[in-house]
């Protein structure tokens, strides 16, 4: 009989309908001291720790990143990630921003009478040029909405095989990305190999005006770097949902620039990412019981 912890109370009722042959044990409030499972979902809750000494080998992350992420949840046998359950979210959250950048949102909602009526400077979509940092799951489905926005999607990965979406230019280097970019979208993982690839020689390569979006980890971007492309216009607005450190201290500029629209890191909120965390969790449970390999298996050393 496999035991299953999970900290998602959403999964339960559901676990429990397509596996009656799994114990399903709900710790999202509190674990029950003779508690035992050999398999974890979520792995981020405050009884996850509790659950790794109870007899856990394969830990099935919620989420796609392992930064922050505790060693003792690391340390399972096997570490698998829910990789793609936020594309749908954070793609929306992307084209928002774009969206919003270039129809000048919030700064053209009338407050007072505007001296001419029938007229704000706006932008469109259609014509502009996506460079997208990253072709996962996520960037994936986001230049899959940028086309159907008529965009031109330069993307940038580590090899030059195609990409999985047709109608993406892919490129290897991030210089060739940074001198056509109208939105500038950071979709990679955070490791140490992409620490402050948007530093203050890359902002110098960024066609002026361009808006930076990043939803992937604060690590990215140089943050002080790009204070000083704010102030001198080389980025016109920076959208961050992610920032470093995490919680950002109160009194931080970035909570306060002109330019800076922030969200604390919720870009992949909403039914849609938890059910398909469930989904992921899911299929890879079904494997697991079957015997066969588990998908989305963590590679600590490259951090995702």
């Amino acid at each position: 009989m496999v035991t299953v912890f999970t900290e998602i109370s959403k999964a339960c009722e559901r676990l429990a309908a397509e596996f009656p042959e799994v114990t399903v044990i709900d710790i999202s409030e509190t674990i029950a001291d003779d508690a035992r499972a050999e398999v974890l979902f979520g792995g981020w809750g405050p009884n996850c720790f509790t659950a790794m000494e109870r007899g856990v080998r394969w830990v099935q992350l919620s989420g796609t990143g392992i930064n922050g992420m505790p060693p003792e949840i690391l340390s399972a046998p096997i570490v698998t990630c829910a990789r793609g359950a936020s594309a749908i979210p954070i793609s929306e959250y992307v084209l928002g921003a774009m969206l919003a950048f270039g129809r000048g949102f919030p700064q053209n909602w009338l407050k007072d009478a505007p001296k001419n009526w029938n007229f704000q400077r706006m932008t469109t979509l259609s014509g502009s040029t996506l460079g997208l940092v990253g072709l996962g799951g996520i960037g994936e489905r986001i230049s899959r909405l940028a086309l159907a926005f008529d965009m031109r999607v330069v993307a940038m990965r580590r090899t030059d095989s195609a990409s999985p979406e047709p109608g993406v230019e892919v490129v290897t280097k991030l210089a060739d990305l940074l001198s056509v970019a109208d939105h500038l979208v950071l979709a990679a993982p955070g490791t140490d190999r992409t620490r402050h690839m948007i530093d203050e020689d890359a902002l110098t390569r960024v066609k002026p005006g361009v808006h930076l979006v990043n939803i992937a980890r604060g690590s990215l971007v140089d943050q002080e770097a790009l204070r000083v492309a704010l102030d001198d216009g080389r980025v016109a607005r920076a959208s961050l949902d992610v920032c470093e450190p995490e919680p950002l201290p109160a009194g931080h500029w970035l909570y306060s620039h002109p330019k800076v629209f922030l969200t604390p890191h919720s870009s992949w909120s909403s039914e849609a990412f938890f059910a398909a965390a469930v989904d992921i969790f899911c299929a890879n449970l079904r494997r697991y019981l079957s015997g066969e390999p588990l998908v989305g298996i963590v590679d600590q050393a490259e951090g995702y």
